[in-house]
């Protein structure tokens, strides 16, 4: 019983909030009905609940947006700490940079006035002097760790290459389908490897990189030229005709030119390519399996 009261008093409360009421506006002097609309408490109180979150959203906005958020209490103390701490910083840099220039107008006038011989200037003092022969003390730790890694690094080859060519992550796309009827020699002048190919097959560029040169060179014929990144250049001869222009970005294994037998140099349709790395010839023989 109990059971069934609570039941229909739970449909009754929701009965009552989702009643509608009829609200009407009438025409005092003729009593005719101007304007109506049903409402019911739950509508009425989700409309109210609407109306006072837009307004919070709305008079927060305001107070973010404009400077009425200065008069928040806290929120000026720690604008003003903000400006203070960064004047602050202003104020010694700017005392610095006045005591160094104080100190070289002064060494400038010894000069001039003949107080100071010219052979004497390293010997004034400077606010940025650094003593050359001092060294940053190295903790038990660091001392162990370089004595290791020095013992290690004494029998590894790579150490005896000054220049070492950085291939690490890079790799190199082969810049046409053919065979190799020349190899590089550097002797001979011959600073790249010659791929004989189909007439008129794609040249694809090795590496992701920047065109700087396109041109006819009367014994090459048409030559182009990549840049890639840590100094890398590909250089590519012989072309029948060229994709790209200067100044185009090509991505790795894009064409950029077709096979071609042009130049007085050239003995059949093939590509002759070559590898640079800092204005010096490499092997491509060594990057790129043919």
């Amino acid at each position: 019983m109990a059971r069934k009261q609570r039941k229909n008093n739970k449909k009754s409360f929701w009965h009552r909030i989702r009643f509608k009421y009829k609200l009407s506006f009438f025409n005092e002097t003729t009593l005719e009905e101007v304007w109506s609309f049903r409402l019911s408490q739950l509508s009425a109180f989700l409309t109210l609940a609407l109306f006072a979150f837009m307004l919070v959203g709305i008079t927060a906005l305001i107070i973010i947006k404009t400077p009425i958020r200065n008069y928040l209490p806290g929120y000026l103390d720690v604008e003003i700490r903000k400006e203070i701490m960064q004047n602050a910083l202003r104020a010694d840099s700017l005392e610095r940079m006045m005591s160094i220039q104080s100190l070289y107008l002064e060494n400038v006038a010894g000069i001039l006035s003949g107080t100071i011989e010219l052979d004497s200037i390293r010997q004034i003092d400077s606010l940025a002097h650094v003593d050359a022969n001092y060294e940053i003390p190295r903790s038990k730790s660091e001392e162990k760790f370089v004595k290791s890694f020095e013992e290690e690094e004494k029998y590894n080859l790579t150490v005896l290459n000054p220049n070492p060519v950085p291939t690490d992550g890079i790799f190199f796309y082969k810049p046409v389908n053919g065979v190799v009827s020349s190899h590089y020699e550097a002797d001979a002048r011959h600073f790249g490897v010659d791929l004989v190919a189909a007439p008129k097959e794609s040249v694809l560029a090795t590496l992701d990189g920047t065109v700087v040169f396109t041109g006819f060179d009367p014994n090459f014929g048409n030559v182009i030229q990549l840049q890639h990144k840590n100094g890398f250049l590909s250089v590519y001869k012989h072309n029948e005709l060229l994709l790209k222009e200067i100044g185009d970005h090509v991505v790795a294994g894009e064409a950029i030119a077709l096979v071609g037998n042009t130049g007085k140099l050239s003995t059949g349709p093939h590509l002759h390519f070559e590898l640079w790395y800092k204005g010096t010839p490499v092997n491509p023989e060594e990057y790129i399996a043919f």
